[in-house]
């Protein structure tokens, strides 16, 4: 153990039950992964995991870690897909899951506070009564934490029409640091100043810490339905996605699946896809009940113009909830198929979609592997599943390559590296592919002013080549970039 342990975990104990206090070996055993791909970010035990149950408690965790310059790193309930909570450099791991109460539902507002380890699910569950829910719906969203979502501005099949976490998050409150509390926005559709909020939401634990929530909550749509649409090709189906979107309906939801992912969630789900289509679509409408039936209507002419072998509407609760349950067991069903993957989350405009499918094709044959697809097609959000055995000579190393090249082609189309989970340790490298170091800097310097002491969720985010610590001062490099 480190030489500040034994003191750290006493000053840990007078603020917290001893209980909630874990620094035995199996006991961090525990922690030391989250759902990201071991291959990358690797097996790292914490100093010592602690399980506040208040905000003043954080506060003072992170004042001791200060005294004793030790890191922080929050964990909400380790299901995030980049290596954002893995504690590569030790220190004290603060899991936020006894901070689960939903606080205060404010229907003439229409906000929800909530404490950070709220499940997602778990929100919408209590609202449901109320003819209210909460909009964001990760794949995880029946074990992801509300807090887990806001570091990582999650999205989720809903995200085309209603928007990824951060459009629904009013505000924060926030443990900074110093070991100060603050809180940014508010339940004003407006707020003077600058918008902290919107910093805070992605900063992946880099920023602060966030204790409080105040999120906005929806009403439930009069109607919704939901369709399943086959296709003999993956490009028909994707040239579906935008004549849809370009008639002038947004549906609630797109997600398309190609035959690979179909084949594994027919074994593992039996949601009911056809098993000879090349591509399904998952198409779910909402709004009200005229709307919706007729939107039913035109999206299946659109699906038979593209050429579509089968259209169907679910026809009761129980069908639409067998569809959607194979959309979110996607990612366990690849089991079936091989013994590991690696998702390489980016994103392209809508338009592009066939283009970068194209590609991922290319490049599943290229470098000799199986690819699945599975994404948020309406709004471009690819998930190409790369699916390998790590024990094979030499797979991982195709893998990683493979995953860069479709990075770099879908940033050259308008993309992004990630769209959703994040950049953590697993996307870090892949940032130079889309800023400069004067981009950099320019995140660094926020950083700097947040956390000058990089006390909070070290060697994330950043290039391991670029030290967000180190600045940047010849002139040459703090000029003007324009591409």
């Amino acid at each position: 153990m480190k030489a500040y342990s034994s003191e750290l975990i006493r000053r840990l104990e007078s603020i917290v039950k001893p209980d909630y206090v874990i620094y035995d070996r199996a006991g961090m055993g525990v922690y030391e992964l989250d759902a990201s791909d071991e291959s990358i970010a690797g097996v790292h035990t914490p100093d010592v995991v602690v399980l506040p149950e208040t905000a003043e408690q954080i506060a003072a965790i992170v004042r001791v870690a200060n005294d004793l310059s030790v890191p922080v790193i929050v964990r909400g309930a380790g299901t995030g897909l980049a290596g954002g909570t893995i504690t590569t450099r030790g220190g004290i791991l603060l899991v936020t899951a006894r901070m689960n109460h939903i606080l205060e539902v404010n229907e003439t507002d229409r906000y929800a506070v909530v404490e950070p380890g709220v499940i997602n699910l778990d929100l919408t569950a209590a609202l449901l009564g109320r003819g209210y829910y909460y909009a964001p719906d990760p794949a995880s969203q029946k074990t992801c934490t509300i807090g887990g979502n806001i570091a990582n501005n999650s999205g989720g099949p809903h995200c085309l029409k209603y928007g990824v976490t951060g459009n629904h998050i009013l505000g924060l409150e926030v443990v900074l640091a110093d070991g100060e509390m603050a809180w940014f926005g508010g339940a004003s559709s407006e707020m003077p100043g600058f918008d902290l909020t919107g910093v805070m939401v992605g900063g992946e634990g880099t920023l602060g810490i966030v204790t409080r929530a105040m999120v906005r909550i929806s009403r439930r749509p009069e109607a919704s339905g939901v369709l399943l649409a086959a296709f003999p090709s993956i490009d028909s189906a994707s040239r579906a996605v935008s004549a849809t979107i370009a008639a002038g309906i947004i549906p609630a939801s797109m997600e398309l699946m190609d035959h690979l992912t179909i084949t594994a969630i027919e074994v593992s789900a039996q949601a009911g896809y056809p098993k000879d289509a090349a591509a399904v679509l998952l198409i779910e409408l909402d709004g009200l009940i005229q709307t919706v039936a007729e939107h039913k209507q035109i999206v299946a002419e659109i699906c038979d113009e593209y050429g579509a072998t089968e259209v169907r509407v679910a026809q009761s609760k129980a069908e639409e909830d067998a569809l959607w349950l194979g959309r979110k067991s996607a990612f366990g069903a690849m089991g079936r198929l091989a013994p590991n993957y690696h998702l390489t989350d980016t994103v392209v405009p809508r338009t592009k979609l066939p283009l970068a499918l194209e590609r991922v094709a290319e490049v599943a044959v290229e470098y000799n592997l199986k690819i699945a697809n599975v994404f948020h097609a309406g709004d471009g959000n690819l998930h190409p599943l790369i699916l390998f055995d790590r024990n094979e000579p030499g797979a991982m190393e195709r893998v990683l390559e493979a995953s860069e090249v479709l990075m770099q082609y879908c940033i050259d189309l308008g993309g992004a590296v990630s769209g959703e989970h994040g950049i953590g340790i697993e996307k870090q490298e892949a940032l130079p592919l889309m800023f400069t170091d004067l981009d950099l800097e320019a995140m660094a310097k926020l950083k700097r002013s947040f956390d000058p002491e990089n006390q909070l969720n070290p060697g994330k985010v950043f290039p391991t080549s670029f030290d967000p610590y180190q600045r940047l001062d010849s002139p040459e490099k703090v000029a003007l970039h324009v591409d």
